[in-house]
């Protein structure tokens, strides 16, 4: 058993670690699933810039990526990330099959969140002469933002759980402390602690979301 003190000790830096992946993995998730999600929506067939044959490739490579086990994904994608960051075992070499694994998801999601928007409001804009770029930063993103929000809070906290099992190829953070310490050493304490501080996480993370939404919400 280990004092609180120890406890702390142990769960501070790999608690910092788990931070550092996910909010660092959330960033370059949206850069990268937010363009792909517009394409995916104003290509289709309905919609501002139909175009079945770049929205069938990307639709079907999206489902490819989604349908791999992240442990999986996360050691077949090895030399990509030693190409990335020089390096397949660390912290910061865990943000890559982060990024890779969430942002087909993120991509999913920001498309059902455009969707969403009532086509009224775009019929309205393409009769007033909207460009596809105004169309879709001015009228398609602002109506969706508070949809947009909660994708977001639902991809961290899937990153979340993804960086959890990055700990078991040494990818640092909480996973890998719940592993070595509470796995291997059977010291149960630590792995219930583990457990406690990732459930808190996610509980502040998603209120925080759900908050933010209903400020920006316009329905």
């Amino acid at each position: 058993m280990n004092s609180f003190n120890d406890l702390i000790a142990l769960l501070t830096p790999s608690l910092f670690e788990t931070l550092y992946m996910v909010f660092t993995a959330i960033i370059f998730t949206v850069l990268f699933g937010l363009p792909l999600g517009i394409i995916l929506i104003i290509t289709n067939q309905d919609h501002i810039m139909p175009n079945p044959l770049l929205n069938n490739v990307l639709s079907y490579a999206i489902n490819t990526m989604r349908s791999l086990p992240f442990i999986i994904l996360m050691i077949f994608i090895i030399p990509f990330t030693r190409m990335v960051v020089g390096t397949s075992i660390g912290t910061t070499a865990a943000i890559v099959p982060l990024v890779v694994a969430a942002t087909p998801f993120f991509a999913r999601i920001v498309e059902s969140a455009l969707r969403e928007v009532d086509w009224g409001v775009v019929e309205a804009a393409i009769a007033m002469g909207a460009t596809p770029m105004q169309i879709i930063v001015k009228v398609l993103i602002p109506e969706a933002m508070s949809s947009l929000v909660l994708g977001v809070t639902i991809t961290l906290i899937n990153i979340i759980s993804f960086s959890a099992m990055a700990g078991v190829v040494g990818g640092g953070g909480l996973g890998d402390l719940a592993v070595r310490y509470g796995y291997h050493r059977f010291q149960t304490d630590v792995m219930l602690a583990t457990v406690v501080v990732l459930i808190v996480l996610v509980q502040l993370i998603q209120t925080a979301g759900n908050r933010i939404a209903k400020q920006i919400n316009k329905k």
